[in-house]
Order: C-alpha cells, then structure tokens, then sequence
C-alpha cells in the first residue's frame, strides 16, 4: 500500500524508469563525481552513441532526477535531490 506522503503509482513508475536501466545508473554515477557534464560529455565518458544517451537522459529527465542548465548553446546537467536519495539507496543495496 501506498501511503498518503508518497508520489501516485504513476509517478513513482515514471521515477523507476528514470533510473531502471543500467546506463542510466552510471549516468548517476558519473553526473555524482562530476556535476554538470554536457550530453557530449556523458556519451564520450561512457563511450556511448549521442542518441541513445540523449534518449536516457530524457527518460532520466521525465522521472525528475535531472536539472539542466542553459549556458549558450551547450546544456550541461546535474542530478536533483531525488537522483542523490536513489544513489544512497543504491548505495545501501550493494
């Protein structure tokens, strides 16, 4: 059962998906030791295509455990409060 304080079913699945997928996790991981990397950074760094990091990043995005930051032309990236608090419980899985 869900209890009152907690995100809707929905919500808490759109959260999961964020971080449901290996990649997506190192992306965590990643964006923890170096805050506001670009999508070109982060596809470079784990020696992925741009599209399909583009792609985790949306997702990751969608389940509000991005923020993203405008400088010029580039987009750089850093986890939100929530990414943080899914690291520790990761963290506490191993």
């Amino acid at each position: 059962m869900i209890h009152r304080y907690m995100q809707s079913p929905k919500e808490l699945e759109r959260i999961l998906k964020g971080c449901g997928n290996h990649r997506r996790v190192e992306i965590l991981c990643l964006l923890q030791k170096k805050p506001r990397l670009t999508l070109g950074e982060i596809a470079d760094a784990l020696k992925i295509n741009f599209r399909i990091a583009s792609e985790h990043i949306r997702r990751m995005s969608a389940g509000g455990l991005m923020h993203k930051r405008y400088r010029g032309r580039a987009v750089e990236h850093a986890l939100t409060p929530r990414a943080k608090h899914i690291l520790i419980f990761l963290g506490k899985l191993e």
